[in-house]
């Protein structure tokens, strides 16, 4: 049986890619070393003390058929926190639990891109670099993807607004991702009310992907559901959010979707269809967890002593940019597949290259020339790891 058509435009996976890219090497460590992988954005603070106890608690349910939409306490739980980091009122019927947000990102796709748009074959913006998702569910439903540069002139983030009016008519999904994976880029309000305004001019949906929110620098990310409400446009933006970053729990799988109560609407009905419900005892968990911020402020001061790393170790490299928020380094280089060889081969230490997350576009690849790089070991392993990369990559300017 052929892979279908639609599919075969699409790269391997960044990290298969990476495994290729290095298999003819060995890491260069001293001995007793171990190799430094920063490449995985999976989160290593500490996961919530409670877990275990609740887990346990609800253990029995696991023999218990889930509710697909969420359980009603887990839903209060989202709902709330929904109200206090962004003063949102959002009714139980505009939410959903998802399998983390990469499941809700594709699923919504199917749910709501229409087969055409003005008599046409409908566009999906995609910030280029970008996670990887947004590409895949795009080839899933068949739609034109617009890959829009998020490079530094831009404010590693995508200028839509700059795009041609009789393209933008033809769009019905623009993805963004803020705090940006992986620039770790901001949008600030402005930049959001654009992007809303935009929306409702061309009539097109903002799938907004903020499962970094809540690892920032100095001040809280503002929302896109959050502002486009107070615009009252509430119905152009669907919101995705997770525990994995915010609460140290990428394997849990948890999330949830929010937006208007029409297209939500919409998810759960093709969800009911073609989705895995969360296990009881799993929405147990993400219930309290969403419910408490004690164990959420105290990931973040770690990743805030780690910011305060970066910034003195790479400082003084030319065309770095402090991180504004999420936890990936994005480190210029002259060729991020050279730049990873090297650091492998001479210090043990794994990276991403930025192509990988990236799309050729007229010839151009935005992430050629950058490495991505994950902030998640402590902050005493990482100055380790990042003092190395300095010395290989920059001759140890700092």
């Amino acid at each position: 049986m052929a892979f279908p058509e639609r599919f075969s435009n699409l790269p391997d996976y960044a990290f298969p890619r990476l495994r290729a890219l290095l298999a003819d090497l060995s890491p260069g460590l001293a001995p007793g070393e171990s190799p430094t992988i920063l490449t995985i954005g999976e989160p290593r603070h500490p996961m919530p003390g409670f877990v275990p106890e609740v887990m346990a608690a609800s253990i029995a349910e696991f023999a218990k058929y889930p509710p697909n939409e969420g359980t009603p306490e887990l839903l209060g739980a989202i709902s709330g926190w929904l109200g206090r980091r962004y003063g949102l009122d959002v009714a139980p019927e505009r939410l959903m639990v998802l399998n983390g947000t990469r499941e809700g990102l594709f699923n919504a796709a199917l749910a709501l891109c229409p087969e055409q748009k003005n008599g046409q074959r409908p566009a999906i913006l995609i910030p280029n670099p970008f996670y990887q998702v947004y590409a895949v569910a795009t080839a899933a439903v068949q739609a034109e993807p617009i890959f829009v540069p998020a490079a530094p002139d831009t404010g590693n983030l995508p200028d839509y607004a700059s795009l041609d009016p009789a393209l933008l008519d033809r769009v019905a999904v623009a993805y963004l991702c803020s705090p940006a994976n992986p620039q770790g880029a901001v949008a600030d309000r402005t930049y959001l009310e654009t992007l809303v305004a935009l929306a409702e001019r061309h009539d097109f949906l903002i799938f907004a992907d903020e499962c970094y929110s809540e690892i920032w620098r100095d001040t809280p990310p503002p929302g896109a559901l959050e502002v486009a409400t107070a615009m009252g446009l509430p119905d152009r933006v669907v919101m995705f959010n997770s525990l994995s970053k915010r609460s140290n729990l990428p394997g849990l799988r948890s999330g949830f979707v929010a937006g208007g109560a029409a297209q939500i609407r919409e998810i759960r009905r093709l969800r009911a269809y073609s989705g895995a419900p969360l296990p009881l005892p799993v929405q147990r968990v993400s219930a309290a967890a969403w419910a408490d911020e004690a164990h959420v402020d105290a990931s973040r001061a770690l990743y805030q002593q780690k910011y305060a790393v970066a910034d003195r170790v790479l400082g003084n490299v030319p065309g770095y940019r402090p991180l504004e928020g999420g936890f990936f380094l994005w480190l210029p280089v002259e060729d991020g597949e050279a730049a990873a060889r090297r650091l492998w081969a001479e210090a043990g230490i794994q990276v991403l290259p930025g192509a990988y997350l990236s799309r050729e576009v007229e010839g151009q690849n935005p992430g050629r020339g950058f490495i991505r790089v994950a902030l998640v070991a402590d902050a005493d392993q990482t100055e380790a790891a990042l003092t190395r990369l300095a010395s290989v990559l920059y001759d140890g300017r700092a």
